[in-house]
């Protein structure tokens, strides 16, 4: 399948300087992508309306209700200028490995906890942006996120199990579309029930083939519509034709990186997050206008608030 032919930026980090210098432009510039067809009152509807400009807020004639661009979105109640909104979107979406908050942290010249509950707001919008169904040749595999078993505390450490994985990592599945976008998930268990309705829920019907390894589990998952392809990566068979999960392991091998390379570590409880962002910026990875449909999915995103983001998951 030949590569899509990848389009010149919408913008880069010096253009992104240069339009996007004050506040007021950004709010402008939201504005615009959140009412293309014209402002409307968030309350009634109504399109009658004055702009209070030295608050940038608008009041409707109707209600009287006042509100701005950031109301009911993920840019609810922030204090950070919408500039420095900008600049940490623009780093995230365009950086490979992505970027860590102690990063943005430098970058912006804000406190440590105010960039970690921006990249959180940011992964918290882009979660789940493309639900279609993948087609076509799919490959299926799944790895295991966590230290070395002798750099845990002994209270941690737990042999390796059924020689695939360990005990206190995270385990992670994928599928991905050869040419096209990839899913990913946070799961406890590799047995045949997991992984066979993580692979439906993922599979258009029409799905040509299904790639996997020749982990027991995955038996059973072809259909009348779709045939399913292992290679032995035990007998160091890699590639047979064309049955491989090469582009899956590429994509494994890439988060990883960018575990090493700009977060160092990532908590277990909020991988799903770093998963969102990650598979969010795979999948637009030829997307000229990246910036934009990124600030499109905050202004469209509910405010996560960070008594929500901290709290303690539930036994």
């Amino acid at each position: 399948m030949a590569k899509a032919k990848k389009q010149k930026q919408e913008v880069n980090l010096t253009t992104l300087m240069q339009k996007f210098s004050d506040e007021e432009t950004c709010r402008v510039y939201l504005e615009h992508l959140r009412w293309p067809d014209g402002v409307k009152c968030l309350r009634c509807q109504s399109e009658k309306l004055s702009r209070v400009y030295e608050r940038g807020l608008f009041a409707c004639d109707a209600c009287g209700y006042q509100f701005s661009v950031k109301v009911d979105t993920i840019f609810h109640d922030s204090h950070l200028p919408l500039t420095k909104w900008f600049l940490a979107v623009y780093l995230m979406c365009e950086a490979k490995k992505g970027v860590s908050a102690l990063q943005l942290k430098r970058t912006l010249g804000v406190a440590y906890k105010t960039a970690w509950y921006l990249c959180h707001r940011v992964r918290a919008a882009v979660a789940d942006a493309d639900t279609s169904l993948l087609k076509e040749i799919v490959e299926v595999d799944e790895t295991y996120i966590g230290g070395k078993a002798k750099n845990m505390h002994r209270s941690r450490r737990e042999k390796v199990i059924q020689g695939r994985g360990a005990v206190g990592k995270a385990m992670v599945l994928g599928a991905i579309q050869r040419g096209g976008g990839v899913r990913l998930k946070v799961e406890k268990s590799n047995d045949r029930r997991t992984l066979h309705n993580f692979i439906k829920a993922c599979l258009d019907d029409s799905t040509e083939c299904v790639m996997t390894d020749t982990w027991p589990a995955y038996n059973g998952i072809e259909d009348e519509n779709t045939r399913h392809e292992t290679v032995n990566h035990h007998l160091g068979e890699y590639v047979r034709g064309e049955a491989h999960t090469n582009t899956v392991e590429s994509v494994w091998s890439l988060f990883k990186r960018s575990i090493i390379g700009a977060y160092h570590q990532v908590s277990e409880k909020h991988l799903d997050r770093y998963l969102d962002e990650f598979e969010f910026r795979f999948n637009n990875r030829n997307n000229p206008y990246l910036f934009r449909d990124t600030l499109l999915r905050l202004i469209a995103s509910p405010n996560l608030e960070y008594k929500e983001l901290t709290k303690e998951e539930a036994a």
